[in-house]
């Protein structure tokens, strides 16, 4: 008797719409860059180029993250958590850009007071990286 062979992509929870939430974490500090969304073409094809391959809700394509600004990911790691529904891709962000406000992580607001304080600078003006 054979075992039939699973595709791993098959043991992912995606959601209704294919779907499933990747975090980008910086693979040296830890540092979590950035949250997106992987179907599965975009996560086949992280896994085939080594870079980081998201699907774009909002444009409803894929998006090679980096296409645009070249601050692209590196994959390093890939790990899925343990209820199959949730990626984290442990990354080297280029350039040290992950935002596109021109911040390390998407993640530069810090709730204190009763209020949304921005907590890290721009590295670089979106004005820079996006020429369109």
């Amino acid at each position: 008797m054979t075992t039939p062979i699973v595709n791993w992509l098959d043991e992912i929870k995606w959601d209704e719409k294919g779907l499933v939430p990747a975090i980008a974490q910086d693979a040296e500090s830890g540092k979590v860059l950035m949250f997106a969304w992987m179907n599965r073409d975009s996560l086949q094809q992280t896994v085939d180029t080594g870079s980081a391959v998201y699907w774009s809700r909002s444009r409803k394509k894929l998006w090679p993250k980096g296409e645009e600004s070249g601050y692209v990911q590196k994959i390093k790691e890939i790990r899925l958590d343990c209820d199959n529904d949730v990626l984290i891709l442990k990354i080297e962000q280029i350039g040290g850009i992950a935002c596109h406000t021109g911040r390390e992580s998407c993640f530069y607001k810090k709730y204190e007071e009763g209020a949304w304080k921005t907590v890290e600078d721009v590295i670089k003006s979106p004005d820079e990286i996006y020429k369109k």
